[in-house]
This record gives structure tokens, sequence and C-alpha cells, in this order.
């Protein structure tokens, strides 16, 4: 099965030299997007450093658009690698997603909530 992330480029809503963004096709809230090298490796941790940091320098770019488009209260960020993570397509990508106050009754701890219970300390 061809990489669904290798041909996405044509979808690119921002880009730099090492990466691309889409919105997410199964977003949790309003302008969550997918920060993806364009060099296909399977976890963010394969990257040569300047795709590494191309990546990273795309999230702030994205996030600014994000700001304007959606006007959200805040971020989070997630990076999925291996499956026990949760990973489900196997070329790095890193998950921009734009939170709204009230969009979940508890926020407090953020991505520590993706293991039950360890969220509120």
């Amino acid at each position: 099965m061809p990489c669904p992330f290798c041909n996405a480029v044509s979808d690119a809503v921002v880009e730099n030299e090492h990466a691309f963004s889409i919105r997410d096709r199964h977003p949790v809230s309003p302008g969550h997007s997918l920060i993806i090298p364009k060099k296909h490796v399977t976890t963010v941790f394969e990257l040569p450093v300047e795709d590494y940091r191309g990546c990273f320098d795309l999230v702030r770019t994205v996030r600014e658009h994000l700001e304007r488009e959606h006007r959200p209260d805040g971020f989070n960020i997630g990076v999925n690698c291996g499956s026990v993570a949760g990973q489900t397509v196997a070329h790095a990508h890193v998950h921009l997603i734009p939170r709204y106050a009230g969009d979940v009754s508890k926020p407090r701890g953020g991505v520590r909530n993706v293991i039950p219970g360890k969220g509120d300390y």
C-alpha cells in the first residue's frame, strides 16, 4: 500500500524546503493540522537534523496561520512514534491541535491525558 503522506504534498496548506502541512482528515478540533517531513521516515527520531528543524519551523508558521484563521485559545503539539504510541501512518508527522476554551471539561495535564488518569496530578 502506498504511503498516504508521500503523495499529499499537492494538498499542502503551507510548506518549506523540508516539510509541508495539511489539515488532518479526522480533526479533533477546527484547524487540526499535520506537519509532514518531505523525506519518508517512520518517526521524527529518524530525521536528519535539518529536516527535524524544518518540521518544527513549520509548526510555528502553521500556528501563525491558525491563530489568524481560527483564533484558538491554546495548542497541543503531538508526535506518535510507533504503533504502541498510537502511530497509524508509518511516515513521521507532527500534530498541531488548536484548543478552545471549554472544548474539554478538564484540560489540566494536556498531553499527559493520553494515559488515562495521568493528566490530573
